[in-house]
């Protein structure tokens, strides 16, 4: 007669230890990614101001923003003409001078950076994507403009303050190539995705 082997399957305490391992690991997997996203956001953050900056030293340099005339709004002058000439040692834009881009790249996330009014004060307005601010923020986007939003204002609200969203307004799509925007933004709530982030870097509200 042949001996049946005896098969013998995990404990209830193996099981326990297999199941704590795995939510180590995943929960070391999901708090790796909140570091990656934080830091992208603060990537972001830096970089937007580096573009703020730049203008803000062409104004120290030549009495007036980039595209735009002695005390006069932006918009009557070519804001890259404006910063390729000022021959800033670190300038915000991405490439060379010869081969400049209006971008800010984070991780896989591009946007796009132009400078306008909207008749009455200057703006920068950021877009994802796409340079013809067509393409609306999705979830992932949204987190970089809250981000924004809160180490300006110090307040989350998309439609107050001197960072808020928009989606459109008279003319507001950009030419090809440049780095020029002017429109009157229509305010719009983060969760409304909006395609623009508008900052008023020169105003206090």
């Amino acid at each position: 007669m042949r001996r049946i082997k005896n098969h013998k399957g995990f404990t209830l305490i193996e099981l326990a230890i297999v199941l704590v391992i795995i939510g180590i690991i995943i929960g070391t997997v999901v708090k790796g990614q909140d570091l990656i996203n934080s830091a992208r956001t603060k990537q972001f953050i830096n970089k937007v101001r580096a573009w703020e900056l730049a203008q803000w030293n062409h104004l120290d340099r030549k009495g007036r923003f980039a595209g735009a005339n002695f005390g006069g709004l932006i918009g009557s002058r070519s804001v890259k003409d404006d910063l390729l000439n000022a021959n800033f040692i670190n300038p915000p834009y991405e490439g060379s001078s010869n081969n400049a881009e209006n971008r800010i790249t984070v991780g896989p996330y591009v946007f796009y950076v132009f400078f306008g009014n909207d008749n009455t004060r200057n703006f920068m307005s950021i877009c994802y994507s796409k340079p013809d601010c067509s393409e609306a923020f999705n979830d992932e986007v949204i987190i970089f403009a809250e981000a924004f939003d809160i180490s300006i204002d110090g307040v989350l609200d998309g439609e107050r303050g001197r960072v808020i969203g928009s989606n459109g307004g008279l003319s507001s799509i950009p030419e090809e190539g440049s780095w020029d925007n002017s429109f009157q933004p229509t305010p719009t709530a983060w969760t409304s995705s909006p395609k623009k982030i508008v900052y008023y870097f020169d105003s206090k509200k």
